[in-house]
């Protein structure tokens, strides 16, 4: 199964069935700041729902097609990294994240999302690798600037929000980019 060392107290660890209580219990205990920004939290109630989260996932995985991998911390599960959609001819995939908001601002996302692109780059053989955030949201747009990645635009109205839209900025990172910006 898929797991990626982070550093000495963070690990990536795919997210398998027997998560999900866990899994569950982070999501709702952060439900009000990720409704914020994210708009599958109304499609996330239970603890069935959260498990048939993760069967996608594997099923993704299965496939090389993406994947969700808990951020753990201190053996703890404490966010989520995901590997959305491979566009196996193009060699291209994006990535999405969030986080337990008592672990907000020690790094711990900008160091996975570094770990999760050396997989991209190396094992995956991947060419490119996007990053699109709500353009309001400052925290999550300082992930992909702090590890390099450019900024390519603005999405205007891109996602429905629940009662509104939101535009997103579309951020990127090229392999041979990686190589040289690569956070030591």
């Amino acid at each position: 199964m898929f797991h990626l060392v982070v550093d000495t107290e963070t690990s990536l660890q795919l997210l398998e069935e027997h998560h999900a209580a866990e899994l569950f219990g982070l999501v709702d205990r952060n439900r009000s700041s990720l409704r914020e920004w994210l708009p599958w939290l109304d499609q996330n109630t239970d603890v069935d729902q959260t498990r048939a989260f993760i069967r996608a996932s594997l099923r993704q995985h299965a496939s090389r097609n993406g994947f969700a991998s808990g951020l753990r911390h201190r053996g703890a599960l404490v966010g989520v990294l995901g590997l959305h959609a491979i566009d196996w001819p193009n060699r291209t995939t994006s990535l999405g994240y969030w986080l337990d908001e008592s672990h907000r601002g020690r790094g711990l996302v900008t160091k996975g999302c570094a770990a999760l692109i050396d997989h991209v780059f190396g094992e995956l053989g991947l060419h490119r690798v996007e990053i699109a955030c709500a353009a309001l949201n400052v925290r999550s747009c300082a992930v992909p600037e702090r590890v390099g990645f450019s900024r390519e635009g603005l999405l205007r109205q891109r996602e429905w929000l629940y009662d509104h839209f939101v535009d997103h900025v579309l951020y990127a990172m090229l392999a041979s980019e990686w190589s040289e910006r690569r956070p030591r």
